[in-house]
């Protein structure tokens, strides 16, 4: 440890024991998920830990420790991204009933596997795993641009495949209005 870090310490430490319960029910509250919460907290603590010693020249530490926290819980969101299958874009989940989306759902590992691998691979990762495109894009070395436009054929390939192969149709307002599973 070195002395810059032996004299921060008692500062960022102090702060820490004041604001950590009510920073963690914060972010609990604004998440909703209590290990992503732990996860910003230890994450707004280890930004707090790389102020070093200017963490003692902070004014009011509960008002950074907070922006620090706002900061990371805003960023989650933008990275958690919902996608819907491209053939259910528009559906209200009212007009369908639970079993009909519950047995179209059981089609498409099917038509997944159907796919050729890099259509399957890139909706796997961005739409069913969550993976951000800027990951897949870093991963596979390509560029963002590049990611969503396979991403965009890759959809539209599986709404093919899923209205031949499941024998989905689609009513007068270009809605899912049933289908016809295959064995």
């Amino acid at each position: 440890m070195t002395m810059r870090e032996h004299n921060a310490r008692p500062c960022l430490m102090q702060a820490w024991e004041h604001h950590e319960n009510q920073l963690a029910h914060w972010l609990r509250a604004q998440t909703h998920d209590e290990p992503l919460a732990q996860d910003l907290l230890h994450e707004v603590f280890i930004r707090a830990m790389h102020q070093d010693e200017r963490f003692c020249n902070i004014t009011n530490t509960k008002a950074w420790l907070f922006r620090v926290a706002g900061n990371l819980v805003i960023d989650q969101a933008r990275k958690r991204t919902t996608l819907a299958l491209p053939a259910m874009d528009d559906i209200e989940q009212k007009q369908l009933g639970d079993t009909t989306v519950d047995n179209l759902t059981n089609c498409l590992p099917r038509v997944l596997n159907e796919l050729e691998p890099k259509d399957s691979d890139i909706l796997k990762a961005c739409d069913i795993h969550g993976m951000t495109q800027q990951q897949y894009a870093n991963q596979h070395e390509l560029s963002l641009p590049a990611v969503k436009s396979r991403l965009q054929r890759a959809r539209t390939k599986l709404r093919q495949q899923l209205t031949s192969s499941c024998k989905v149709i689609l009513d007068e307002n270009q809605k899912v209005c049933c289908f016809t599973p295959r064995d």
